[in-house]
């Protein structure tokens, strides 16, 4: 996974696999699910992130502990 903010274009995008994009969903406004041919999501922009995101610049990253 590869999370990239881009100052310049205000953009935040989150990469779950590097595959071809098969499908772009734009329903909501300011934010893109992009798709692999085979339905599975593949990455999420958002746009105007300084607007949408706390802190676009800054990543906290966590792994939950396991339970049981």
């Amino acid at each position: 996974m590869k999370v990239i903010y881009d100052l310049e274009t205000d953009t935040l995008t989150i990469i779950f696999a590097e595959t071809p994009v098969a499908e772009s969903d734009g329903d909501k406004p300011g934010v893109i699910l992009d798709y692999h041919a085979s339905g599975n999501p593949i990455s999420l922009g958002v746009l105007d992130a300084s607007r949408r995101v706390t802190l676009p610049s800054r990543i906290e990253y966590q792994v939950a502990p396991m339970s049981g």
